[in-house]
């Protein structure tokens, strides 16, 4: 679980969680994965142990980012060996975000054997409607995990969604390269 998500499930401010992380006062084993990315390890403080197979799924926009989606998938492959868990799937792909046509993604969440799916950013998975994504494999049983929420970015709920919705118009009108530039760009005109 993400240091974020635990602070706020245990009513403690993820900035307090983070001082507690580095001041070594965390409550909970937890450790680094990247450098904003801090898990905590609740199931071995629990003794829980974790059930079913990890599937880690990595994906980048374009094909000159190949060696982002190499680095991408080993440091999913590496959290998962040093969090113990046993990895049934690993997919990767070069493919847009906006699309629902990524074959390997729609493979690894087929697969039966995969209880818990593992991104490094929720935006791997898809830019738009994760959420739903994640419903669909809780009423499964299934979960979905996501190393680093992104919550030092300090973006609202509010803001990440007009950013979506921009970023499907623009998607639309200029094409899916540029999409997401142009929407952040559209917001900072609006906030000027």
């Amino acid at each position: 679980m993400n240091l974020t998500e635990w602070a706020k499930a245990q009513g403690v401010h993820p900035q307090t969680a983070r001082r507690w992380f580095r001041e070594g006062t965390l409550p909970v084993p937890a450790m680094r994965v990247g450098p904003r990315t801090i898990l905590v390890n609740i199931e071995a403080h629990q003794g829980v142990d974790v059930t079913g197979g990890v599937g880690l799924y990595a994906r980048v926009s374009s094909h000159d980012q190949k060696a982002d989606l190499e680095r991408q998938a080993a440091r999913l492959v590496e959290w998962a060996a040093k969090a113990g868990h046993r990895v049934v799937r690993v997919e990767s792909e070069i493919a847009s975000g906006m699309t629902g046509a990524r074959v390997k993604v729609r493979r690894l969440l087929a697969d039966p054997a995969v209880t818990t799916v593992v991104v490094e950013h929720k935006d791997r998975l898809g830019r738009m409607n994760v959420e739903l994504v994640e419903a669909a494999l809780a009423a499964q049983g299934r979960r979905l995990v996501v190393l680093d929420e992104g919550e030092g970015e300090g973006e609202d709920d509010l803001v990440r969604d007009m950013t979506e919705v921009l970023t499907s118009f623009c998607t639309r009108l200029y094409g899916r390269r540029s999409a997401r530039n142009r929407a952040q760009k559209a917001l900072e005109a609006a906030a000027k």
